[in-house]
């Protein structure tokens, strides 16, 4: 796990073929807004998060990320106790985000 900056998670994200982007907000704050092309798996649904993250691939690089970055920071550890290699937590969440959000409330 590595905890990225929003420029480090960007750039790295933009030069990634093998990325994935993986929100671990609620439902309620996917609501309100979520990263183009982002998979949204809930980290307070306990073991069904456990299942649905077992189900990814794990060759895959993952860019998570929450509402501020503590939950996005304990889904990256709990994926590398799983065998993941690559998760990449967004220091700062979407509370620093600057980049594109889809809305989709519309």
């Amino acid at each position: 796990m590595e905890d990225l900056t929003q420029e480090e998670w960007v750039e790295k994200l933009s030069n990634d073929d093998n990325a994935v982007i993986l929100d671990v907000r609620t439902d309620a704050e996917v609501a309100e807004g979520i990263i183009p092309n982002a998979i949204h798996i809930d980290i307070y649904k306990g073991q069904e998060f456990i299942d649905e993250i077992e189900d990814l691939d794990k060759s895959k690089n993952y860019y998570v990320y929450c509402r501020s970055g503590n939950r996005s920071g304990k889904a990256c550890q709990i994926m590398e106790q799983l065998g993941f290699e690559n998760a990449y937590n967004l220091e700062g969440g979407m509370l620093q985000w600057t980049g594109d959000i889809v809305d989709l409330k519309t």
